[in-house]
């Protein structure tokens, strides 16, 4: 009775297996990077295909989404590699008589007869195993990471190594489809995701080394701040690396597309360093601030009590206030704006420079300021009368 009902299941799944098949790829969500292949067998509630799973016959159409690839699976591993969107007949599958080519060559006896006979050996299965799975070709985003540790991170505003978490999230995309099949997705496998906790482990740990060394690399140019908007320079320091997530183009057919910095926090302790280095650095302006004003003006009462005992006798302090001291440098006293002052000459005596000061001696008289004796007195002084 086994034999028999071996023969019966062989006939019957013969028959069922010599439908073709049109297979396009399962839905991708943001993180599948490989999706298997889904037959279509009902349209509008008409026709119906239940033959096996992994059986392809020839003349079966392979639908190829855009930004994917499409792998035909033998028994013995990768038989065919479809990179170009559009729609391919496979021709290497199980003779059918539904494909002209076929019945010319082989006839619809010899089909369904030689099929049968090849299956009741192996109790009605087909020795035939094909099985198609579609790899995304898209940049993958969204990838979450976070440092479980602080990073030391010697800013050199502050002079200091800073410990900072860093949060964000990166993107990858395959480069190689073929090695990434080979390399990094586990063996018969046709439904792959980055959601995997066993896939995310390793990209990650790898990433987070290569984050590491990468931003330590800018601590000589950029501060801390400065990181969020440094993120193509860090995802470039990455590629460039020749360990870790540097290596997964080579090793996994495999590249980092983008890395996104959300956030960086110091920790406790980087925190109060940062308060009181900027408390100190106010606290050292506004004494600075105070110390140049108490200067100048300490420069400026000295410069009038010069200019009243040394220059013009009681009138020399008002002469100041009415504009004399502005063009007066309070650091030196020197005429702001003047070149380097010449040594005095004898010209200084000269009736030029005494009469411009007898102007200046009336102007004050003029306004009140001088007394006309006091006026008298200087003119007097002056002229060496």
């Amino acid at each position: 009775m086994g034999i028999l009902d071996a023969a019966f299941d062989s006939i019957g799944g013969v028959l069922a297996d010599q439908w073709k098949d049109i297979v396009t790829a399962a839905p991708f969500d943001e993180h599948t990077v490989v999706a298997p292949g889904i037959r279509k067998d009902s349209q509008n509630g008409r026709g119906a295909n239940y033959g096996s799973e992994d059986i392809l016959s020839n003349g079966s159409i392979i639908f190829v989404p855009e930004n994917t690839a499409a792998f035909v699976f033998s028994q013995a591993g990768i038989e065919q590699v479809i990179t170009q969107p559009g729609g391919f007949e496979y021709r290497n599958g199980e003779a059918t008589v539904f494909d002209e080519k076929d019945r010319r060559e082989k006839g619809i006896g010899n089909i369904l007869l030689g099929q049968a006979a090849d299956r009741i050996g192996f109790s009605g299965m087909s020795s035939e195993e094909k099985r198609v799975a579609f790899v995304n070709l898209r940049e993958i985003r969204g990838l979450k990471f976070g440092t479980r540790g602080p990073l030391a991170y010697n800013d050199l505003f502050y002079g200091t190594d800073l410990e900072i978490y860093s949060f964000g999230s990166f993107s990858v995309q395959v480069t190689d489809a073929e090695r990434f099949v080979r390399n990094f997705v586990p063996a018969n496998v046709t439904s792959y995701s980055l959601d995997d906790p066993q896939a995310r482990t390793q990209l990650l740990a790898e990433f987070l080394n290569s984050f590491i060394a990468a931003v330590n690399s800018l601590s000589a140019t950029y501060r801390v701040s400065q990181l969020p908007s440094q993120t193509n320079e860090i995802s470039a320091a990455i590629s460039a690396e020749d360990e870790n997530a540097g290596t997964w183009p080579e090793r996994f057919g495999l590249k980092l597309a983008a890395v996104a910095i959300e956030n960086i926090e110091f920790s406790d302790q980087s925190r109060e360093l940062v308060r009181q280095f900027s408390e100190k650095k106010m606290g050292v302006r506004a004494y600075e601030d105070v110390s140049q004003h108490a200067a100048n003006v300490a420069a400026q009462q000295m410069i009038a009590e010069g200019v009243r005992d040394n220059g013009l006798g009681d009138g020399g302090g008002m002469l100041f206030g009415m504009n004399l001291a502005s063009a007066l440098n309070p650091q030196n006293g020197s005429v702001v704006g003047a070149t380097e002052p010449s040594q005095p000459t004898k010209s200084d005596g000269s009736l030029d420079n005494k009469i411009e000061t007898l102007k200046k001696l009336k102007d004050l008289l003029d306004v009140g300021i001088l007394s006309q004796e006091e006026f008298d007195a200087k003119k007097r002084e002056i002229l060496g009368l």
